[in-house]
């Protein structure tokens, strides 16, 4: 894994979005203040200084900001729980909890669908998801058998289109 070396800038991985909007006063309080092309969300440019010479920021999805701080291209990130979760890198570490973000993960099927069975009987379900590893790992748990249709959004459509239960 590729390490910011002593005269390399350190690069911290923030995600786009709502998150970022909530994360940046705090990255403000920190002292730390991105260009003014950062504030630009239609620009083109990947890669912003800040007024700490030692620190880039990237702008990425959330997604993407554990990959990018796994592998060593950001040295510094911010993530979701239900992101680092997902993917479960053991070259993350997370010192805290910044109260942002914050978000709920269900099980859930629209009322006119659920039928009298019981879930806990189930051996397996097909189910829409962000988040295949989670889903997985959850349903695994209860000795049932995951499929996993991987969606990026839309959840409540899948059942109603027949995609899944």
């Amino acid at each position: 894994m590729p390490a910011a070396s002593a005269n390399e800038k350190l690069v911290l991985a923030l995600p786009k979005g709502r998150i970022l909007a909530e994360v940046m006063p705090l990255v403000r309080r920190a002292g730390i203040e991105p260009e003014p092309a950062f504030a630009d969300e239609d620009a083109r440019q990947l890669r912003f200084s800040t007024s700490r010479p030692e620190l880039d920021i990237v702008r990425v999805r959330s997604f993407d900001v554990a990959t990018f701080v796994a592998f060593g291209a950001a040295q510094l990130g911010v993530i979701g729980s239900d992101v680092l979760m997902e993917f479960d890198y053991p070259e993350i570490y997370t010192p805290l909890d910044l109260g942002v973000g914050r978000c709920r993960l269900v099980v859930a099927e629209p009322a006119e669908m659920a039928g009298p069975d019981d879930p806990s009987t189930w051996s397996s379900v097909a189910v829409a998801t962000k988040y295949p590893g989670l889903t997985r790992r959850h349903f695994a748990k209860r000795g049932v058998q995951a499929e996993c249709i991987i969606l990026s959004g839309a959840m409540e459509l899948a059942p109603a289109l027949g995609l899944c239960r």
